[in-house]
């Protein structure tokens, strides 16, 4: 089959949206399916185009029956609301060539967007109109609501109406809407999406390549950390993250010797948490490290860090926790009670308030001083990484779903 993807996000992008774009498409391509796809040039997370980007010109890329058209794009470096808008709002349009001319010529027989970034729906919706195919949407978060939530946005005026009006248009213009967790999927028909169009398509952990190590992580000795225990946060540091709280307990955890936070990540944040952290001594910052090493890296933890932001919650659910369970260790993450994070961690994990540094410290204490309740805790993480993140099960479920929608 032909089929025709826009998403802002891909690889070689190596955290975020842009893994799990870039292994849906190549999984469909291992199917035997032919794929336009049409993305930005990488920049995600330290908001800057990647090293030889051109910020003006497209370029193509062909590997196998894929073919992946790149164009360019407004990269703010400090992203605002409304930077993010006109971020999002240059991509849409900078998209529209590719997209017209995939539709006309490729006459694919499902076009699918992924969002963010939703000002791209139009596009998509255009482009499968003039080839006469369904349009898939897939809902990696839901971000209106959570632009408003986390404060990139303000008002509950006009401009939030226009805003949750346009969301509730380009969402219902769909033949198939899916997201990550089931909790988004009901959002999305309190969203006013036809159950009957509703699909469940989650992100995936890598359980090949992380599992519980077996030996200690190459990392404790060449970053010094010794026999400390780690409490560790791998990611983007952006505003939906909530990442401040890390720094608050650190600040609280800071008599324990035992005891040292690894914050290893990119983005628009990173600077203020640094600044923040200067006095600290029990706290180290790293860039990301290489996919390769990814199992090396999470196997360094003794505890897994996940913040999210109080307005977050149901809105997006961070992709960076089925890896974290894969590697099996306990996870002390940040969220409502009954929200869609916090039953996911239940059993692997604690589940503290958002915004309360002192809980969150509390937490990492009590399962780095009771071990064997932290290392059942673990054990259960990996089990249930294994039942509801295996990447081979849930990209299988994917294919299948596009062949019957497409066909």
């Amino acid at each position: 089959m032909r089929i025709l993807i826009l998403g802002i996000n891909h690889a070689p992008e190596p955290v975020g949206i842009g893994p799990y774009t870039a292994g849906a498409v190549a999984t469909l391509a291992a199917a035997g399916h032919e794929v336009q796809l049409v993305t930005a040039k990488p920049y995600y997370p330290g908001w800057a185009l990647a090293p030889g980007c051109s910020r003006t010109l497209y370029s193509r890329e062909t590997r196998g029956t894929t073919t992946i058209w790149r164009c360019p794009l407004y990269v703010p470096r400090q992203p605002s609301g409304a930077r993010r808008v006109a971020h999002h709002l240059s991509f849409a349009l900078a998209a529209l060539p590719p997209m017209l001319a995939a539709a006309a010529r490729f006459r694919p027989q499902l076009v699918l967007t992924v969002a963010p970034c939703l000002l791209s729906v139009p596009v998509a919706k255009l482009a499968a109109r003039i080839a006469g195919a369904p349009l898939w949407i897939h809902v990696q978060d839901f971000e209106v609501e959570a632009a408003f939530a986390t404060g990139l946005l303000e008002g509950a005026g006009p401009l939030a109406r226009l805003a949750h009006a346009f969301e509730a248009m380009a969402l219902r213009s769909a033949q198939t809407v899916s997201s990550i967790s089931p909790q988004m999927c009901r959002r999305l028909e309190q969203k006013g999406v036809p159950a009957e169009r509703v699909v469940e398509f989650r992100n995936w952990a890598e359980l090949d390549t992380i599992a519980p190590l077996d030996v200690p992580s190459g990392y404790r000795s060449e970053w010094g950390l010794g026999n400390r225990h780690v409490a560790l946060y791998s990611g983007n540091i952006a505003n939906k993250q909530g990442i401040e709280i890390l720094v608050e307990a650190a600040h609280r955890l800071a008599h324990r010797e035992d005891i040292v936070f690894v914050i290893c990540g990119e983005g628009p944040n990173r600077a203020m948490l640094e600044a923040r952290a200067a006095a600290l001594t029990n706290i180290q910052f790293h860039p990301l490290q290489p996919a390769e090493r990814m199992g090396a890296l999470l196997g360094l933890a003794s505890v897994h860090l996940l913040p999210q932001a109080a307005g977050a919650a149901d809105l997006v659910l961070p992709s960076k926790l089925a890896n974290m369970l894969a590697s099996g260790h306990p996870v002390v993450a940040t969220a409502a009670a009954g929200s869609g994070l916090a039953r996911e961690v239940e059993g692997c994990g604690l589940v503290t308030p958002p915004g309360d540094p002192a809980a969150m410290a509390e937490a990492i204490a009590t399962l780095i001083d009771d071990g064997p309740r932290s290392a059942a805790m673990g054990i259960a993480a990996r089990r249930r990484a294994e039942a509801r993140w295996s990447r081979r099960a849930i990209l299988a479920g994917f294919v299948a779903q596009v062949e019957a929608v497409a066909a």
